[in-house]
């Protein structure tokens, strides 16, 4: 049911032109999934999101199995109709809750014993379990539990947390039953390239329908980000995709998908949103700036999005600084709609043959 073909590749970088066929649809990559944790992108309706051409969605095991209940889903026909998404949907396994919920979470070396911040009440995760809660939400791509080290971490820690991982992986495996989703193993390691590699090699040899790259951009120097993504992906399979968790900056896209990544994740757009602070073609714009109190202008003067056509600055500013809930949904519609225009266009530079060129002009404009 799952299937992965390379269309084009570029010929001056690693970067390439792909094809993903799920149960639920096609997602064309290099893709960027917006982040629905609680099976909603923040402020937005689904049906937004499809409109701005976004073909997949991430959304949380762990989060959908404390509240509502996975099985409260499955009820209700399954994730895609609960949140009325009849598009691809990948989830998170849980595993990077083992670094954000790292006070209230032990690990065992049979999974993941987690005291919810909810009502404080216990829940295990064990690998079977990670894999009947992703079966029972019924999405497309399932991620293996996966134990995310915090950074720094030392070498020592890291080699017993990889073999935690693959061990995991292997359990993740087995106990997958259906076979209309994909499975994808993380590849973890911290910024060790002996380690990562060693990861990525015992990953292989269990034979995954995708590779993640996990525990990056958790705190290391962008230049070992890059360095250690560009190493693990040199390993990786041609044919299969590979995703890069949780990376989301503007130039972090372009610069991975030159390394030949196809897929990304990250709450950096619709959390600056809330924040006030908006991706443009010149670089990022802080709505709440009193510069901006009398600014007529759009957004972004070259932006189709509906906020950039019917409101200025000006007008966003009061919402913002009124703390008006109207201005979450208008920004965060803008700097979603500024990634799905990112993706396009990386897309296309790669079609054209000048990708490239496209890089450039990324980081020419401070999308850092």
């Amino acid at each position: 049911m799952f299937t992965f073909e390379i269309l084009k590749n570029d010929e001056s970088t690693k970067a390439r032109l792909g094809k993903m066929t799920t149960a639920h649809g096609e997602v064309e990559t290099p893709a960027f999934m917006p982040v629905a944790t609680h099976a909603t992108v923040k402020s937005m309706t689904s049906h937004e999101i499809q409109d701005m051409g976004f073909q997949m969605l991430i959304a949380n095991a762990y989060h959908l199995y404390l509240r509502p209940g996975h099985k409260v889903i499955e009820r209700q026909g399954g994730l895609h109709k609960f949140m009325s998404w009849n598009h691809p949907i990948t989830t998170d396994s849980g595993g990077y809750q083992v670094l954000s919920l790292s006070k209230t979470r032990k690990i065992k070396s049979d999974g993941i014993l987690f005291r919810s911040h909810l009502d404080g009440s216990e829940h295990f995760f064990t690998p079977s379990k990670c894999i009947e809660i992703q079966e029972s939400l019924g999405v497309d791509i399932m991620m293996c539990l996966d134990e995310c080290p915090p950074y720094p971490s030392t070498k020592e820690y890291m080699e017993k947390s990889i073999e935690l991982t693959t061990s995991w992986a292997k359990l993740c495996k087995e106990s997958k039953t259906r076979a209309d989703n994909a499975l994808f193993g993380i590849v973890q390691g911290g910024v060790f390239k002996e380690l990562r590699e060693k990861s990525a090699t015992q990953l292989m040899e269990i034979d995954f329908d995708g590779y993640a790259l996990g525990g990056l951009g958790i705190g290391e120097e962008s230049e070992k980000t890059y360095e250690i993504t560009e190493s693990t992906l040199n390993l990786l399979p041609a044919d299969k995709p590979r995703y890069l968790m949780g990376l989301g900056k503007p130039h972090d896209i372009v610069t991975a998908v030159s390394m030949g990544v196809d897929m990304f994740d990250c709450v950096i757009p619709t959390r600056n949103a809330r924040n006030g602070t908006l991706f443009t073609s010149e670089g990022k714009l802080v709505i709440k700036n009193a510069q901006f109190a009398e600014d007529q202008r759009p957004i972004d003067e070259g932006c189709e999005c509906y906020t950039c056509r019917n409101f200025s600055r000006a007008y966003l500013r009061h919402l913002y600084i009124a703390k008006e809930t109207l201005v979450l949904r208008l920004l965060t519609l803008h700097n979603l709609y500024y990634y799905a225009e990112l993706m396009r266009e990386i897309r296309s530079s790669i079609k054209r043959g000048d990708f490239p060129n496209y890089i450039s002009r990324v980081q020419s404009i401070g999308g850092k």
